[in-house]
């Protein structure tokens, strides 16, 4: 399989356990890479980990507990970390709710990555350099942040859902902001519609991607990782720092509050208290 040599580097995925997760980590360790991947289903993610030659690391994203057993299970396994791909998540009903009383929207998909991270900055920065990589989407669009609310519940699951993808991409800047002099890097990357098991959790969503219907409107899981792949092979490259790519372009159409400093300082914030990070 052609691409870059990736011996000697350390990848982290989350939400290996199907999709372009999983797709990433088989790629990836092909070229070379030492993967360690994750996900919340033992089962599905046991194969996964067999075919990279890693220790399935599971773990609910629903449970900040089980974010921060995970995080000091990698630190034993890996005490330096090239890649940190955040890609668990998905749509979620905004009726549910996290261990911790959250909706799951903002919960797994930005609360708990936003957490790991900190938890591994020390394996990110031990080599000078590393790539914190996490997966958003176009639907970042449809987002909206309430920087003094930024846990607030919402009322459909699709605007809930953008919130999480916007987050992503704010807590990228975050990032680029904070931990430039550590060496590390921060991207985020729109992968495409995958016909994967997203929004399994979601019924307007599952009449898409669960449904003869996918193929009108879905790329395939290799499509998808594609994108995930090439930034990844990049690892801490400064000129993806801070940037949002729609799959292989970058600056992609992103929500205007994306930029907004007060968004970017207000969510890093509320963040570190939500997660009791400070």
């Amino acid at each position: 399989m052609s691409g870059r040599d990736l011996t000697g580097t350390t990848i982290v995925i989350t939400g290996a356990s199907d999709g372009i997760g999983a797709e990433s980590a088989r790629v990836l360790h092909a070229r070379g890479a030492t993967v360690l991947v994750t996900g919340r289903s033992a089962t599905k993610l046991a194969p996964i980990a067999a075919a990279v030659g890693s220790e399935p690391l599971v773990a609910d994203f629903a449970h900040l507990d089980d974010v921060r057993a995970l995080a000091a299970r990698i630190a034993e396994l890996a005490p330096r970390i090239d890649v940190l791909m955040n890609n668990a998540g998905g749509m979620f009903p905004v009726s549910a709710t996290t261990a911790e009383g959250f909706e799951p929207n903002i919960g797994i998909n930005h609360l708990a990555p936003f957490l790991l991270t900190h938890l591994l900055k020390p394996q990110l920065a031990a080599d000078g350099g590393a790539l914190v990589l996490n997966t958003s989407s176009i639907a970042n669009l449809a987002g909206r942040i309430v920087v003094d609310d930024v846990a607030r519940r919402q009322r459909i699951d699709f605007p809930a859902y953008g919130t999480g993808k916007l987050m992503n991409i704010v807590f990228t800047r975050g990032i680029a902001q904070r931990w430039k002099d550590d060496g590390i890097v921060s991207a985020a990357v729109h992968p495409g519609p995958a016909g994967t098991s997203f929004g399994r959790d979601s019924r307007l969503v599952g009449l898409l991607y669960r449904t003869p219907l996918k193929k009108f409107g879905t790329i395939s899981v290799a499509d998808g990782a594609a994108p995930l792949v090439a930034l990844a092979e990049r690892g801490a490259d400064p000129e993806l720092n801070g940037r949002y790519w729609s799959r292989f372009t970058a600056d992609g159409r992103e929500n205007k509050q994306a930029r907004d400093q007060r968004v970017i300082d207000g969510l890093w914030e509320h963040s570190l208290r939500l997660t009791g990070l400070t």
